[in-house]
């Protein structure tokens, strides 16, 4: 058996852990970084994001004439977060980051050489629940792997690197007390089953969350959410098994709303799988029409993304079957899809700024044929029968109407033909919406009809529910110390990041306002390595 010996464990090379041994450095501390995956992927989750993080009241906000601070950011969180009366600590988190994020994650940010895009971004702006009042979403220059790339690099190159001792493919199974004080973790090797232990004063949890796990996504299922579909992609890490949480709720830890999952509703099949039922999170197109399974178009209030991610993934899995169908054309596409992420966001994820400028103005053509000719779920036809016949050639099972299809797109179209006064379709009112702000205008086009014959050909996107985060897990106090059943810190266990619901167990609440998640990594790792 390999021993290992360390002031402090840290348990995960993502984001939320590399800054806690950041941390951790610059307190003179000897820090063991364990992580089951590869060194190349140091940065986990975060290094294949698109790299937004949730402020309110930063230069660049007032650089576009954005009233905002940390009051009106908290109004907004706690109105949809929606908290019930016994998430104190949660809530806690929710305050505690909305008034420190600036300082300790923006200007910190900044000061180790991230960059941000000048324009925020505004999504989840509210539908039946207010979300946020004013675009908020900072898009890190290089996406989420700059991000990582840059946080990891200031991690080796620390001053006191002698301290850090990395080990990559070591697969921790349980942590090891005495007195009643966490003092270490046991596990295996990755590759070989070799078991090694290691010691410690302290250990930093900070693993990701369950919904790497699809089994465990789907008995945690919210209650909103009905029954779990049969099909849910993965688009979280291949590691978020929810392992640590088990291992830490054996010592008495509170594992706390692990029903509170950030999953998505238009998740399609990867061609090139990296792990089982791997999927990539599209952007839906907000000029598209989002239909059933049977070509109908959900309704009464119509889908479009945006707003409330948490309720377009209630709509969908309201219907007879639990994936969906976008239709859009040629020229919807080029303006308007995007998959979230760093792989295919190259241009943003290599910072080269004139193809960024070129793929705004001409559409990206790139993202466009790599779809099209690629994924499995898209079907491109010249008319609306050939493509629901291919449609139905994809399910197998001639479930697609092609009556039902040419309603929806006829009706829509007329709307759009009836001219701006008189657009009485909740979709349209909500593109114009959007496009008051420059961001979405740069990315929205202006009430496209679905049958132009000059915008084909058309496009069929088949779409399923993806998990990708977890906003539950363990449930943790403001210095990031693990709590027990009765309230009390265990004792050497601290969490940050995804295994801590990104803090507090919890404190995106019911939904969360994106950003939030790796911004709550960046807190939550820096307070646990200041402390632990």
């Amino acid at each position: 058996m390999t021993r290992y010996t360390a002031d402090v464990i840290v348990i995960g090379a993502g984001i939320a852990g590399v800054v806690a041994a950041i941390e951790l450095l610059d307190r003179g501390r000897r820090v063991l970084l364990l992580d089951r995956d590869v060194e190349a992927n140091m940065g986990a989750l975060a290094k294949e994001s698109f790299g937004g993080i949730w402020f309110a009241g930063t230069p660049l906000q007032k650089r576009y004439g954005i009233r905002d601070g940390a009051e009106q950011g908290l109004r907004d969180w706690h109105a949809f977060a929606e908290f019930g009366p016994d998430d104190h600590w949660p809530r806690a988190w929710a305050e505690a980051y909305v008034q420190r994020a600036n300082e300790e994650i923006f200007d910190w940010l900044r000061g180790i050489g991230v960059q941000f895009m000048p324009m925020p971004l505004w999504v989840e702006r509210g539908l039946h629940t207010p979300g946020n009042s004013v675009p908020r979403w900072h898009i890190v220059w290089g996406t989420g792997h700059e991000l990582a790339v840059v946080t990891n690099r200031h991690l080796l190159a620390h001053p006191r690197r002698n301290l850090l001792e990395l080990r990559f493919g070591h697969r921790v199974e349980s942590l090891v007390t005495s007195n009643g004080v966490v003092t270490g973790c046991r596990g295996v090797l990755e590759d070989t089953g070799e078991e090694f232990a290691a010691q410690a004063e302290a250990v930093v949890i900070a693993a990701g969350g369950i919904n790497g796990d699809i089994a465990r996504v789907k008995q945690n299922w919210h209650a909103d959410w009905s029954q779990p579909p049969e099909t849910i992609l993965n688009g979280s890490h291949k590691y978020a098994d929810g392992r640590l949480h088990d291992a830490a709720a054996a010592l008495g830890a509170n594992v706390t709303h692990l029903d509170w999952q950030w999953n998505y509703a238009a998740g399609v099949h990867h061609w090139k799988p990296r792990k089982p039922a791997h999927g990539l999170s599209l952007v839906p197109p907000k000029s598209a029409l989002w239909l059933n399974w049977r070509g109908e178009r959900i309704g009464p209030m119509p889908l479009v993304t945006g707003f409330d991610t948490h309720d377009l993934v209630t709509q969908i899995c309201r219907q007879q079957r639990g994936y969906s169908w976008q239709l859009l054309n040629r020229r919807i596409a080029l303006k308007e899809l995007a998959v979230s992420g760093s792989e295919f966001n190259p241009a943003f994820r290599d910072k080269k700024m004139l193809a960024v400028a070129r793929d705004m103005l001409r559409g990206n053509r790139w993202l466009y044929t790599e779809l099209t000719q690629n994924c499995p779920d898209f079907v491109v036809a010249d008319s609306l029968p050939a493509l629901v016949e291919k449609m139905n050639t994809l399910v197998g099972d001639g479930s697609v109407s092609l009556d039902a299809v040419t309603e929806a797109a006829v009706r829509y179209d007329e709307r759009i033909a009836a001219g701006p006064r008189f657009h009485n379709d909740d979709q349209l009112r909500r593109i114009e919406f959007a496009r008051r702000w420059t961001g979405d205008r740069l990315r929205t086009c202006k009430f496209q009809p679905i049958l132009d014959p000059q915008a084909g050909p058309l496009i069929a996107i088949r779409e399923f529910i993806i998990s990708r985060k977890s906003m539950g897990g363990l449930q943790t106090d403001l210095s990031s110390r693990v709590l027990g059943h009765g309230g009390q810190p265990i004792a050497g266990l601290y969490a940050a990041g995804e295994s801590a619901g990104f803090g507090g167990g919890g404190m995106n609440g019911k939904r969360g306002l994106e950003g939030t998640f790796l911004g709550g990594c960046l807190l939550g790792g820096r307070i646990a390595g200041r402390v632990a």
